[in-house]
């Protein structure tokens, strides 16, 4: 009898190691190709001079409900940050923070000027309705941009400005809000619901733990694929592979190429990322801090700070990330620190720098996803399926939750044959 051919996962990343994970607990025989030489997609971490670097700064939310689902966070080792952050503003500092889970800030935030009175209630009002998503349908539909629905909930343009659009857009890699409301409500509500942390060992930790939990030999690292024939994968090495379905778990640019359809090139958000080496952190305690003005720094964030594994003893890695994109990568350290100047004084002539990560498609063109993911199918063809963030909320919740989706769809079918 002859044995059935494994099914073929072209990617290893968030979402095609969570396929493989849901098929492999089926009983289902899964290869993955990977075209690089480590798992993890976007979502890997490199060892740079003791330091770890994340590919872009990039942060794990613990209310995800599909990543709390599958990830053993306790293996993770996470290292949460405070709730809230610091809004650098008018040339201090000044604290915007969660009173329903830091109650000791209390006092402090509710004098912050960033925001009135009102907005600090509002801003309750706006964490209760996300949890119980209703968010949306008080705000007038899904696809309604989330700015038009922040200030149509009531909120000032000062906090608007100086909170929500720093605050929001270096989650959203976009300056204007205007991320589609069913996005920012998924997201607000894991940020309600749970903690922002970093894996001790880095953001690639995830996909090292996913990958793991897979049979010896299942994923294939530096197999890059050239075309998809039916059933058949064709490797770049002339290698073919005939597999019993195939998934495509890449970026969305490359399985539109798979496919054979047109790239889609610039329509992914892009995200700036510099990493410098400083003798110690410019702010103590783990608090992501933003800029509430105009400029060219978005966020500045002491990973060392949360999770001292980032960086070797007695030093601070510090992750700034930066707004637009198509930067001169030779003097942008340098307008960086100049900027910084403000915020920290002189020591930012101290900090060396490690790395940029200019991630071209950091995250999908958030605004043309479809605002009912659940309704729409993994399925391409006959034995042909997708999966990956942008078939979904563009987020790592939205990566772990299409693979298994798509492992699921291919479950179901093998059921009917």
């Amino acid at each position: 009898m002859t044995a059935r051919p494994p099914l073929l996962i072209i990617g290893a990343g968030l979402a095609g190691l969570a396929c493989a994970r849901r098929l492999t607990q089926a009983g289902v025989t899964c290869t993955v190709l990977e075209a690089s030489d480590g798992v993890g997609g976007r979502a890997r971490t490199d060892r740079v001079d003791g330091f770890l670097l994340d590919r872009g700064f990039q942060v794990l939310l613990t209310g995800y409900p599909e990543a709390g689902r599958i990830l053993d966070y306790v293996s993770l080792d996470l290292k949460p940050f405070h709730p809230g952050a610091l809004v650098h503003y008018n040339g201090r500092f000044h604290l915007v923070s969660d009173p329903l889970r830091r109650p000791q800030d209390l006092l402090t935030a509710l004098f912050s000027p960033i925001g009135s009175l009102a907005d600090k209630r509002l801003a309750l009002r706006l964490r209760r309705d996300a949890l119980q998503q209703r968010l949306c349908a008080l705000a007038g539909g899904a696809a309604r941009p989330s700015g038009e629905v922040l200030r149509d909930y009531g909120f000032s343009d000062a906090m608007v400005t100086r909170f929500f659009k720093p605050f929001l857009g270096g989650v959203f890699l976009e300056p204007t809000l205007s991320t589609p409301c069913w996005i920012f409500e998924h997201v607000w509500a894991a940020f309600s619901r749970g903690d922002v942390a970093l894996p001790n060992n880095g953001m690639g930790a995830i996909a090292q733990q996913l990958a793991a939990s897979l049979p010896e030999g299942t994923v294939r690292l530096n197999q890059p694929v050239k075309a998809i024939e039916g059933s058949t994968v064709l490797l770049h090495s002339g290698e073919r592979l005939e597999g019993a379905a195939v998934v495509i778990a890449t970026d969305s640019d490359t399985a539109l190429r798979l496919r054979g359809e047109p790239s889609r090139e610039g329509t992914g958000r892009v995200s700036t990322t510099l990493y410098f080496d400083a003798p110690e952190p410019p702010r103590r305690e783990p608090w992501l801090m933003l800029n509430g003005e105009e400029g060219l720094v978005r966020t500045v964030c002491v990973l060392s700070e949360a999770a001292p594994s980032y960086a070797p003893n007695r030093r601070a890695l510090i992750a700034i990330t930066v707004n637009g994109h198509g930067h001169g990568q030779d003097d942008l350290s340098e307008k960086v620190r100049a900027g910084l100047e403000s915020w920290f004084g002189p020591q930012v002539n101290q900090w060396r720098h490690l790395r940029t990560d200019c991630i071209r498609h950091a995250l999908p063109p958030l605004d043309l996803l479809p605002s009912a993911p659940e309704t729409t199918s993994p399925r391409l063809a006959h034995g042909l399926y997708q999966c990956g963030d942008y078939c979904e909320s563009g987020t790592l919740d939205g990566a772990l939750v299409s693979g298994r989706r798509a492992a699921e769809a291919v479950l179901a079918d093998v059921a009917l044959s």
